[in-house]
């Protein structure tokens, strides 16, 4: 396939991406939540459940994997050829993490030495596309010129990599939802870093048609006090993607950046109930996706049909939003 065909596929309706990235530390503290050991064969157990559940090729178009997953393998086949068989895109995340932006307390994402050689090895592994996060935070004085440059340049030449791998990227900038801002403060700060990153994406040459971008929706501060409306959120969202993003660019899949699985379904529905642009808006969920499937895996580790049931309701009820078809009737029916 194409870099742009892949991406049009990514984006496909009703269907998004399961963010299955957790580093090996972040998967720590999901386990040790529910009290379950974090180790290989667990950490392996539970993905497997997901990615073998009987409708996840209905409401998911691809999976983006860790290092240590997309190099593990169950009943003599890889992941990758797991979720292969099931007409499932494997990617993989190639970022090394946020790290201190020197003279300041704001971070920068690393991982570009040695970038090249790393994609051609995941490609060989039957990844087609592969993901990477800029992360902003809201203060006083953040995030600064220096932190949103930094970041977005960090993502054009990741991008241009993937593209010359034949590969698709996912661009990430995340406005963090942590902080007292309000919903206009985070759509100022969000229109600055997509105008940005959209400008160093040009810079590099960027073939819009094949990258898929992931940014966050337009909030209100976790310790704003201020609850966040629907209605409203996916009106400035629209309106901060709109006037950002080329139109050659096929979809958006938003992260959830916290919010529970009901919240970040809600929006995405509504999201799309109000949309009249060209974009596809669809999901890139981790934990909006896993968490009640984590919770119900970690009460009997055995019992793999119960967790698939619930982690392919949850899919569903985004699959149904990423269409504006989502209602909470149907939430609580499930």
């Amino acid at each position: 396939m194409k870099i742009n065909e892949i991406a049009a596929s990514m984006v496909s309706k009703g269907k998004g991406i399961l963010a299955a990235d957790e580093s090996t530390g972040t998967m720590t503290k999901r386990l040790s939540g529910v009290k379950i050991e974090s180790n290989e064969k667990n950490r392996l157990a539970f993905r497997h459940t997901l990615f073998t559940s009987k409708s996840i090729n209905k409401y998911i178009s691809g999976v983006i994997l860790y290092d240590e997953t997309i190099r593990q393998s169950k009943d003599g086949k890889t992941i990758g050829e797991i979720l292969n068989k099931q007409n499932i895109l494997p990617g993989i995340k190639v970022d090394k993490g946020a790290k201190k932006l020197v003279g300041s307390d704001e971070s920068v994402t690393e991982g570009l030495d040695g970038l090249r050689e790393r994609l051609e090895e995941y490609y060989n592994l039957g990844a087609r596309f592969a993901k990477w996060r800029g992360v902003y935070k809201i203060g006083n004085e953040f995030p600064s010129k220096n932190c949103i440059v930094a970041n977005a340049h960090a993502l054009a030449r990741y991008a241009a990599l993937v593209q010359e791998a034949n590969m698709t990227p996912i661009v990430e900038p995340e406005v963090l939802m942590d902080g007292s801002h309000d919903i206009h403060k985070c759509y100022d700060v969000t229109s600055k870093v997509l105008e940005e990153t959209i400008n160093q994406l040009r810079l590099a040459r960027i073939d819009f048609s094949g990258m898929v971008l992931k940014p966050n929706m337009i909030l209100n501060g976790n310790d704003s006090g201020i609850k966040n409306n629907k209605e409203q959120v996916a009106e400035l969202t629209l309106k901060c993607i709109q006037n950002n993003l080329p139109t050659e660019i096929p979809g958006v899949a938003f992260l959830s950046g916290g919010q529970s699985e009901f919240e970040a379904t809600e929006k995405l529905d509504q999201i799309n109930k109000q949309n009249k642009s060209s974009f596809a808006f669809t999901y890139s969920y981790g934990r909006a996706l896993q968490q009640s499937a984590l919770k119900t895996w970690a009460k009997d580790l055995n019992d793999i049909e119960t967790v698939q049931k619930v982690f392919d309701e949850r899919s569903k009820m985004n699959s149904l939003a990423a269409k504006g078809e989502w209602s909470a009737d149907l939430e609580n029916a499930a």
